[in-house]
């Protein structure tokens, strides 16, 4: 097999093009069986193997630098640097990451998983090798879908003024991770369609110089054009036309589902049988309602329909009160704010590592201007997912915006009551951080007015003890309860505080009366949260408080029970905690 003789780029250079044909085809074999094994990205990597084995032929990485936005099509880049065994060997597939690492590897510069950055960084790589008088290319690698992101256009916009070697590779599959949207995809289509040569050039009008490239799959075509742009002197877009999934039919023909697969996708067969209720399902289900019911309420996903549950079968049920922005999630809450000032009821389902891209516009655009939108903050939580995904950073980000009603639901009943005021009220933006799964339910109508705002619920009233249970940590608050009374003969006090954003002053003022401790508990980060917004309450009472949640901290792939040990959010430790005091 040619990839055993590939330890580090410098390998491919003594490589025939039949052999580095072959090369392709085995890594995407690798591919396949890592994915599907594991899970992670499938149809991006497929499709920029041969482009990243002409970038590793034709330049000298690391000395010549290469930045992928996203990174998640940076796996045939591992394999050529030094990371096979992450893909070869199964007792290995832990051991790399699914997105560039610089801890991994001097070949990766930067640590990405958020998309639209790859130009900028480029930019300022190109622009320090300028100031120090170097001489090495910079390349970034851009998806079609990556180009909707404002700070795309902002690099693009700063990259064409350098003067200077920067070489942008525009890899364009006609895909996001859905389909793509926007006038932008229209000129993309033309240039593809006349093979480059249309007179409208988004890129020409920058002022780069431009190349297209229609096999963008083809290994030779692709080495004869990176040979005849290194060391350019000017900045260059290359634009190559290249098939997403390549290599893997279901992926070619499902380019959205096959984006990113969980483990075993493939081995799994179709099956009919009722798949359980989640808040995804649940989420779907109430607004596909809720908007044939009221055609004012709008729909908006940022490029990420799926993990939402908005499948092309939803998203046509909605039509025309539905819309998907791209990846662009500042534009998504400024596009809420003005169709909720101008009589519409605007949902944004947005995932919880995504909101962070936001800030701005929901502080400006959004609260300063009080505008009724629902965001629905989803995968938010402790987890075990990579540093660029972790979703445990949003309570301190929404929480201390002035004007903002930040909602945790602790089961669907309390979820879908809380959606339908704040999709009906018109006083204050709203967010809700949409438990994890299970979904754990009731089966009550929740008739709680949520407009009397920062009222809590005292669930069960005690002494001693209070336990203050966040949104989906509220079970764990229900656990500390039983184990409490089994375990150190506590009858606690357990509270279910619905309001991120607010205190329910009247109720905490009360608890030091009969309690000594109080225990908080919320899934997410902890300096700037909720815990110590009650700490600092209570500061001035005889009272102790014991704060539990996450560390500030960006934690890669570590299990979560590791993560819960570490942070006591367990009964035995939180209950040692408790002794101690």
């Amino acid at each position: 097999m040619v990839i055993e003789k590939i330890n580090n780029p410098k390998d491919l250079r003594v490589l025939t093009l039949e052999e580095m044909n072959a090369l392709a085809s085995e890594m995407r074999e690798c591919i396949i069986k890592k994915v599907n094994c594991i899970g992670g990205h499938m149809g991006p990597n497929l499709g920029i193997v041969e482009a990243t084995i002409a970038l590793h032929y034709v330049f000298n990485s690391p000395q010549d630098k290469f930045v992928f936005d996203v990174s998640h099509q940076c796996y045939p880049h591992k394999i050529l640097t030094g990371r096979k065994e992450g893909f070869t060997n199964e007792e290995k597939y832990f051991d790399i990451t699914g997105y560039t690492a610089p801890e991994e590897s001097p070949h990766d510069i930067f640590k990405v998983g958020h998309t639209s950055t790859s130009v900028s960084l480029a930019t300022g790589l190109a622009k320090a090798r300028d100031l120090r008088g170097g001489n090495e290319n910079i390349i970034a690698l851009i998806g079609d879908g990556s180009l909707s992101g404002g700070e795309a256009f902002e690099g693009l916009n700063n990259a064409s003024a350098l003067n200077s070697n920067i070489i942008i590779i525009v890899n364009d599959n006609d895909m996001s991770i859905a389909e793509n949207h926007g006038g932008l995809y229209n000129n993309l289509k033309q240039l593809r369609e006349t093979n480059g040569t249309c007179a409208c050039n988004y890129f020409k009008a920058f002022g780069f110089d431009y190349h297209y490239l229609e096999e963008g799959n083809n290994i030779s075509k692709l080495i004869e054009l990176f040979q005849k742009v290194k060391d350019c002197k000017v900045p260059t877009v290359l634009h190559i036309h290249t098939q997403k999934g390549l290599g893997l039919e279901c992926a070619m023909e499902q380019r959205e589902a096959f984006h990113w697969i969980l483990p075993h996708t493939l081995d799994k067969q179709e099956t009919k049988e009722p798949q359980p209720e989640t808040y995804t399902s649940a989420t779907v289900k109430y607004l596909l309602n809720k908007t044939k019911e009221d055609k004012t309420v709008m729909v908006i996903s940022a490029a990420t329909p799926g993990a939402t549950g908005f499948t092309p079968q939803v998203r046509a049920e909605f039509g025309n009160q539905y819309t998907d922005v791209g990846i662009a999630e500042e534009h998504a809450i400024a596009y809420g704010s003005g169709l909720a000032k101008n009589g519409a009821k605007p949902v944004f389902c947005v995932l919880s590592s995504f909101i962070q891209r936001t800030y701005d516009q929901v502080s400006q655009d959004l609260c300063l201007n009080k505008t009724p939108m629902t965001i629905l903050v989803n995968w938010a939580g402790i987890s075990s997912a990579d540093a660029t995904h972790a979703g445990m950073y949003d309570i301190p980000l929404l929480s201390n915006i002035p004007n903002l009603v930040y909602l945790a639901p602790t089961n669907k009943e309390e979820y879908l009551a809380m959606l339908d005021w704040s999709i009906e009220q018109n006083e204050n933006p709203v967010a809700i951080r949409v438990p994890a799964d299970p979904l754990m339910s009731t089966e009550i109508k929740d008739v709680t007015d949520y407009s009397k705002l920062n009222k809590y619920k005292k669930v069960i009233q005690g002494e001693k003890v209070a336990i203050i249970g966040l949104g989906s940590f509220f079970s764990l608050a229900k656990q500390l309860h039983v184990f409490l009374r089994e375990k150190a003969g506590i009858n606690s006090t357990l509270i279910n505080p619905c309001f991120i954003t607010g205190l329910d002053e009247e109720m905490l003022a009360e608890l030091p009366e009969k309690h000594s401790v109080v225990v908080t508990l919320e899934d997410g980060q902890l300096e700037g949260g909720f815990g110590e917004k009650i700490a600092r309450f209570l500061g001035k009472f005889n009272i102790k408080v014991l704060n539990y949640g996450a560390n500030k901290e960006f934690t890669d792939r570590v299990p979560i029970k590791e993560l819960y040990e570490r942070y006591h959010l367990t009964p035995e430790l939180i209950l040692k905690d408790i002794q101690k005091l």
